[in-house]
């Protein structure tokens, strides 16, 4: 799977830089710069708590509502670089990280999101609850599945107790992006780059 992970790194890597999103970066909000610093220690917890079956949040689908999927994908990058500061995880393993709590997630719940943008009517609701809560749920329940499927599990345990571990942990992420995205939505949307008012706001 080694090979898989580069390859789904690279070319995210690839297509991200070729879009070149840091034109239209005036100012970065806040509240995803404080995601971003978190996440080596979320994505570390299991190694740093010496607990392996502690499955840790990804915050990657709250930072790619706020700044869009090139931003995101580049900004994910530096995170491994610190966990490798933080941690004993080797090169494959930090890679695997990356790859299945950062890269596609954020890939996945794009998708999503585009299918509710195509499907489903522009209401306000549609995109807390839609992006939010579902999408980041399912992306990230998904992406832990197939990480699963697709890379083991770590020596001495049981795959159906990591699989359960990885869809709580989405389920705690759902929850915690959608609260903020509610809260975002509500008193700054502005520190939503997949949010517009005109979009999303009936007229009137």
């Amino acid at each position: 799977m080694l090979f898989v992970n580069l390859l789904l790194g690279l070319a995210a890597t690839l297509l991200a830089l070729a879009l070149r999103p840091w034109r239209a970066v005036t100012e970065l909000p806040w509240p995803a710069l404080a995601c971003w610093a978190v996440l080596p220690l979320l994505w570390s917890v299991d190694r740093l708590s010496a607990m392996p079956v502690m499955q840790p949040l990804a915050g990657s689908c709250l930072l790619l509502l706020m700044l869009g999927w090139p931003l995101t994908v580049l900004m994910l990058l530096p995170v491994v670089g610190l966990m490798a500061l933080l941690t004993d995880l080797g090169a494959a393993e930090l890679l695997q990280r990356l790859v299945w709590l950062g890269l596609v997630p954020i890939t996945l719940s794009m998708g999503m999101g585009a299918a509710l943008r195509r499907w489903l009517p522009h209401h306000l609701f549609v995109y807390i609850l839609g992006r939010g809560f579902f999408a980041t749920g399912l992306a990230l329940g998904l992406a832990g599945a197939l990480s699963v499927l697709l890379n083991g599990v770590p020596y001495g345990l049981d795959a159906d107790d990591v699989m359960l571990a990885r869809v709580l942990a989405a389920s705690g992420d759902a929850f915690i992006t959608g609260m903020l995205v509610a809260i975002f939505v509500a008193f700054r949307p502005q520190w939503l780059a997949t949010y517009a008012d005109r979009i999303y706001l009936p007229p009137g």
